[in-house]
């Protein structure tokens, strides 16, 4: 009797791990983003860019978006405007990136902008790709008072990343 409830204990707590290993698995293959993975993003931020200022500033997420921009100054004149939305989709938030030349210029087509998809998180970081596969960004707080976005482009079959924009808290 003793020998047969130890065997049955044994293939029941042997299914039971193999359930919570399987759902374990499923749940991280479909964990998907959020726009709170964005939440680091929100505030104000200032640093230079190709010789001159650079300024950025993020919302926090409300509404099933996060709304940001970047300004660019070269020789005390504007030199690029990107727009940013965050929006969540089904598999974590997507960003739409528009940019413009002075006098709100669109570069791209009226009813076009640059899509990245969103790849997964980390504490203070998330990993976005292009739609055609050909760039990869990484928006990182680094500290506190630090975000950095980087630029990744494949070499030698391998994402290799450079520091784009560095920027500090503006208070």
């Amino acid at each position: 009797m003793i020998q047969f409830t130890k065997m049955k204990w044994l293939k029941t707590s042997s299914l039971f791990f193999a359930f919570c290993l399987l759902t374990t698995f499923a749940k991280a293959q479909t964990t998907a983003g959020t726009l709170n993975d964005l939440s680091f993003l929100e505030g104000h931020w200032k640093g230079t860019y190709n010789g001159g200022p650079i300024e950025a500033g993020w919302t926090a997420p409300e509404g099933s978006n996060i709304m940001g921009y970047i300004r660019m100054i070269k020789d005390d004149k504007p030199a690029l405007y990107e727009v940013f939305a965050f929006e969540q989709g089904e598999k974590g938030p997507i960003a739409r990136v528009k940019h413009f030349k002075p006098g709100l210029i669109a570069l791209e087509e009226k009813n076009v902008s640059d899509t990245y998809n969103f790849i997964e998180a980390k504490k203070n970081q998330a990993l976005f790709e292009k739609d055609d596969v050909s760039v990869r960004i990484i928006y990182e707080r680094r500290s506190q008072n630090q975000l950095v976005i980087q630029r990744g482009k494949m070499e030698d079959n391998k994402w290799v990343f450079m520091d784009l924009f560095i920027f500090t808290r503006v208070p």
